[in-house]
């Protein structure tokens, strides 16, 4: 990009200290209860709003540092950076539970709980499986959403968007295959008995190969608006120190923030008498995902349909890959062993059902669009499993994840047989076609 004039770079831009400084009040009081610092006592209620603001206005640095990073590196690979710092919460809270279910195992050499207790182990995958899920079934609809009522206001359409579908670039047929590879491994893990550091081993290396083919990506000039704007415009070196300060100040809010963010949310509940174990699969994980669902919505606000469904595709790449493969680890080590996370029959049926979801998102993804109804479609299967969560009893909840898995797979199997043809493209481009071709498809 050409750089900013003298003048220009004098101008800076007010939103950008305006939410750093929202993010204060939330950063501090989670910091200080970490490192024993002076902070007030404050009730439940009031804390998880001071620290869901420090957590949005971590959410606009965030958009407005992937950006401008699009200046030096490719939009894919900002995007996936983005989404892994966006994603942190759910990793902080996440993991957080799978220490406290180690520790539990070295003491006692189980997962079973006294009676009237919440099983540790299926927190830990109760908070997983339902972040996954609420990512997909209620992000992926959500941004679809926005993105139809920003067009609509704006009385006319953008580029990535057409009669009700969002288009994802070429090059995002990565995050589209390596969302495959891991969805059809992690098919076999309601066969299980626990999750193993061989389960980690493979979910770290489709990981680390995805990681790998984003960064052959080439760079092509963004177009920036306001703070990215006057940070991309920035000379080279000062540049790079802006984006890279604000991903770190970012993610520094983001990890003072979250668990505090999601443990008084579930404190909030349990003062209203609600489950602990639908507090942790449903509340938790839509607080620890906030940050990823404002920064997708801004950018489907925005009119960039495409950034905003992909930063939350990515997204899900690095919790279907990265974070399930973590968490074997974090249990190894805070088990003082090398044991897998124990699974019962519950926790096998949520890794069921979170399996067969991934598997139909990838299958209406196989043409890389989205539609209105793929979206509507999502979105009901999720809210039905939702409501019978909290609804139903166990048994008869359990009988309703039989009948969505066993749905989202005829559905699956339906999608990729009818787009087999653009599945096979998708396929090929994900991992063989040159980055460079793809992105010239984008022009």
């Amino acid at each position: 990009m050409t750089p900013l004039a003298d003048d220009d770079r004098r101008r800076f831009p007010a939103r950008l200290p305006f939410a750093a400084l929202a993010t204060l009040p939330g950063a501090y009081l989670g910091a200080a209860e970490y490192l024993g610092w002076p902070h007030p006592d404050v009730a439940a209620p009031l804390a998880a709003l001071v620290f869901g603001v420090a957590i949005v206005g971590a959410a606009f640095v965030l958009a407005w540092a992937a950006e401008a990073a699009q200046v030096d590196v490719s939009a894919g690979l900002a995007i996936a950076v983005l989404a892994l710092v966006a994603v942190l919460p759910e990793y902080a809270v996440d993991l957080v539970f799978t220490w406290e279910a180690g520790q539990e195992f070295a003491r006692e050499g189980t997962c079973v709980p006294p009676p009237g207790e919440a099983d540790p182990c299926s927190l830990a995958l109760a908070n997983m499986t339902g972040a996954n899920r609420v990512l997909v079934g209620f992000g992926w609809p959500l941004v679809v959403l926005v993105g139809a009522l920003a067009v609509r206001r704006a009385h006319r359409e953008s580029a990535s968007t057409h009669e009700g579908r969002i288009e994802l670039a070429p090059v995002m047929s990565v995050e589209v295959v390596f969302l495959a590879l891991a969805t059809l491994y992690s098919l076999s893990l309601p066969l299980r008995t626990s999750l193993t550091l061989v389960d980690a081993a493979v979910f770290l290396a489709i990981f680390a190969g995805y990681a790998w083919r984003l960064s052959k990506a080439p760079v092509e000039e963004p177009k920036l608006l306001g703070v990215s704007e006057w940070v991309g415009r920035q000379e080279r070196k000062p540049r790079r120190w802006w984006v890279i300060g604000m991903f770190t100040f970012a993610g520094i809010v983001v990890l003072a923030t979250a668990e505090h963010f999601a443990q008084n949310l579930v404190d909030t509940g349990t003062s209203l008498g609600v489950d602990e174990f639908l507090l942790v699969q449903w509340v938790a994980p839509l607080a620890s995902e906030s940050p990823e669902l404002i920064v997708a919505c801004l950018y489907a606000a925005r009119l960039m349909a495409s950034h905003s469904l992909g930063t939350l595709l990515s997204s899900k790449v690095n919790q279907w890959t990265l974070l399930v493969g973590t968490i074997p680890i974090v249990f190894a080590i805070s088990s003082g062993g090398t044991h897998g996370l124990p699974l019962d029959g519950h926790q096998r049926l949520e890794l069921l059902l979170t399996a067969t979801q991934s598997l139909f998102a990838v299958s209406i993804l196989a043409n890389l669009g989205l539609t209105t109804i793929g979206a509507t479609t999502l979105f009901v299967l999720f809210a039905a499993q939702f409501t019978a969560s909290i609804t139903l009893p166990d048994a008869a909840n359990r009988v309703v994840i039989l009948v969505l898995s066993g749905l989202y797979v005829v559905l699956a199997v339906g999608q990729l047989v009818r787009r087999r043809h653009s599945g096979a493209r998708t396929a090929r481009d994900g991992v063989v076609t040159p980055l460079p071709e793809l992105a010239g498809r984008s022009s």
